[in-house]
């Protein structure tokens, strides 16, 4: 059963970084597909960055490109993402996911999940 768990979420001023971590476990992901996704408060989850966990090819939304980086630690099973020159329309509840297959936007996709961490960003 594949379990993620995310971590590294918190509060931080406009213009900060935060590094979250999503912990993977319970299968051999180098088929899978992760992505982050996230969440603000009466808003639809909506589309942050993926990587393939074997290759590493990496997309972006708009919103994020040149300020955010995914990337896997393939050791540890554990994907990141490095959240610079935060703003506070970053504001949201950012969630891990993974999938088998390729590359998709869509969460409605993904059917593994973590429980979410919360990232807020102070003006």
């Amino acid at each position: 059963q594949v379990q993620l768990v995310e971590s590294g979420g918190g509060l931080v001023q406009a213009g900060g970084t935060l590094r979250l971590s999503c912990a993977a476990s319970g299968r051999t992901f180098s088929s899978y597909a992760m992505a982050w996704f996230r969440q603000a408060p009466g808003k639809e989850r909506e589309f942050v960055a993926f990587i393939r966990w074997s290759g590493g090819s990496t997309l972006y939304a708009d919103s994020v490109k040149g300020r955010f980086t995914i990337s896997t630690d393939n050791a540890k099973n554990t994907v990141y993402l490095q959240m610079n020159g935060l703003k506070p329309v970053d504001t949201a509840v950012y969630y891990c996911a993974a999938k088998v297959g390729d590359y998709s936007a869509n969460y409605k996709t993904y059917p593994y999940w973590g429980q979410g961490t919360q990232v807020t960003v102070s003006s």
